[in-house]
């Protein structure tokens, strides 16, 4: 029993040494879940706990923690340990360029997150509502103006949706406004004012017009910037950058007041004369009547035209088809008696004058096109050039320059020559005229059983050349109005500049398609010349005439 007593006795001192000495040496053991260990000597884990980087404690980031003493020369732990990403990105941007060329004042992880102990989730709106307040420890006067723009004082009031530093430039990635990659860049800024100006959504929140990207988009501005231009006027051209005013504010760029020192950056006297009034226009939106009223002009009258040439030649090539090609017995076999020749459509210098134009007109419309329609495959080799070389619109030009020249050598031609003169005069419209052009148009539509007798140059010719003399009358002066916009914006009202871009886009349109239904049938597809007609080669047609009385050719011009 004494034994067993002394035992018992030394097992308790025992057990009190232990327990005593466990308080030292609590430290140096792994921490468990739920023990506030590190505290004891470090006050960062009080931080941590109001930390994005709470979960992850202490063993989380700190390798070798349970040792003690801990070991020297250990490394902190690194941000691209868990954000590779971010990292990534900081080291394309101008603040990790800065610290790569050993600029050490650049802005790293730290300064805008806070320290790594104290991190905040960037969700939250204490820290969004800081943003600029970070940015502006280095960004002081741009930060000044962007407190006193639209943007900034949303900010102020809360408004979470109100864009910040971040939502313009970027978060880690930040690259300066002339690197063509940039966010801010002038071939990307209208996208990055799209975010919130094109979202629907935003707009019925804010009470904001729903059509201004649209409308710019649809402007000579947009579609050169989505061409590739990095020279045309874009949002923050006209709006500002940092220092973005509602119009209604005095110091504004877009106030009334303003709005002509602020176009005549480009445009030198823009709205000396006249106020420039709304700049953005959206079709079918709130726009001025004149631009309506053309616009619904061409809007009827481009189906309505295209729709007859289609059904004239439809019927026509149907009936000439089965005549020529189908029927057992050929048509100019029907009477021995009738007289048939080939007549000499076009004299050298026409042929001369009708090369230029075919090659002008297909170059503008090949350039003016791809300036509505970027995109597409076809405008790829002219708008690839935009962002240095404005290959598209000096071709454009250079092709429009060429049409008014064979324009006025045409006029010239027929002064100087009488026997071009003379030719010429075929094409005069007559009474006749409507007459056979009812006729031809019933036979088509297969109203009529004989084909009426058509004259050499008959109503199908006649419409075809006065078409394309008032086309590249209207085509030349909206041009012309267009081209010298400098000029027509100090002088005109700007609606005229407007009503000129709006009757160019339709009338090319007409254009194009009246040439493709219309010419290309009678010279490429009529089942009598396919082929081809080659008149406009050598100047004689391989469609066979019937000569009748009010027809007969000169012996000049039988073959």
């Amino acid at each position: 029993m004494r034994l067993w007593a002394r035992g018992k006795v030394y097992s308790s001192l025992l057990t009190g040494i232990v327990a005593s000495a466990s308080l030292f040496v609590v430290p140096l053991w792994p921490r468990q879940p739920g023990q506030a260990v590190c505290v004891s000597c470090h006050d960062q884990e009080k931080k941590l706990k109001t930390s994005v980087h709470v979960d992850l404690g202490c063993e989380g980031c700190h390798a070798k923690h349970e040792k003690y003493p801990h070991p020297a020369n250990e490394p902190k732990p690194a941000c691209v340990t868990c954000h590779s990403s971010q990292v990534r990105d900081y080291s394309v941007g101008v603040h990790g360029r800065a610290v790569k060329a050993g600029n050490q004042g650049a802005p790293g992880c730290s300064l805008c997150h806070g320290d790594v102990h104290e991190t905040k989730l960037t969700s939250t709106e204490a820290f969004r509502k800081a943003v600029p307040e970070t940015c502006g420890m280095c960004h002081d006067k741009v930060v000044a103006e962007f407190k006193a723009s639209v943007h900034g004082t949303a900010v102020e009031r809360g408004i979470r949706n109100a864009p910040l530093c971040t939502d313009c430039h970027g978060e880690h990635s930040i690259l300066p406004h002339k690197d063509k990659a940039s966010s801010v860049s002038a071939g990307h800024v209208s996208e990055t004012c799209a975010r919130c100006h094109g979202d629907v959504r935003l707009s019925r929140k804010f009470g904001l017009p729903s059509d201004r990207i649209t409308s710019f988009e649809s402007s000579f501005h947009g579609l050169a910037a989505k061409s590739g231009s990095q020279t045309v006027a874009n949002c923050a051209s006209c709006h500002g950058v940092h220092n973005i005013l509602p119009s209604s504010d005095p110091k504004s760029m877009i106030a009334p007041k303003n709005l002509s020192a602020t176009c005549g950056k480009c445009h030198p006297g823009a709205g000396s004369r006249f106020a420039l009034g709304s700049v953005h226009l959206a079709e079918g939106g709130r726009e001025p009547d004149l631009i309506r009223w053309a616009r619904m002009f061409y809007l009827s009258l481009i189906p309505a035209t295209i729709g007859l040439m289609l059904l004239h030649h439809g019927g026509d090539w149907i009936r000439k088809l089965y005549a020529l090609r189908l029927s057992p017995r050929p048509q100019a076999a029907a009477s021995p008696g009738r007289r048939f020749y080939r007549e000499m459509r076009m004299y050298f210098p026409e042929r001369i004058q009708h090369a230029l134009l075919l090659v002008s007109f297909f170059v503008l419309t090949w350039t003016g096109f791809a300036l509505k329609y970027p995109d597409q495959w076809w405008a790829r080799p002219l708008v690839v050039w935009e962002g240095s070389w404005p290959v598209r619109g000096i071709l454009h030009r250079v092709a429009a320059g060429v049409l008014i020249a064979v324009s006025v050598l045409h006029v010239l031609s027929l002064a100087a020559s009488r026997h071009l003169r003379e030719h010429w005069k075929t094409l005069l419209p007559v009474k006749a005229d409507l007459q056979e052009g009812l006729a031809g148009f019933a036979y088509s539509l297969g109203l009529l059983r004989h084909k009426p007798a058509i004259s050499p140059h008959g109503y199908i010719e006649k419409v075809e050349y006065w078409a394309v003399v008032w086309g590249t009358f209207v085509m030349g002066l909206t041009g012309v109005v267009l081209w010298a916009n400098n000029w027509a914006l100090k002088f005109l009202p700007k609606v005229w500049i407007d009503l000129a871009t709006t009757v160019h886009f339709y009338e090319a349109v007409l254009a194009a398609m009246s040439i493709a239904v219309w010419h290309l049938y009678g010279v490429i597809f009529d089942p009598e010349v396919y082929p081809l007609d080659p008149a406009f080669l050598t100047g004689v047609s391989v469609r066979e005439r019937e000569s009748h009385p009010a027809a007969e050719p000169p012996a000049s011009e039988t073959k």
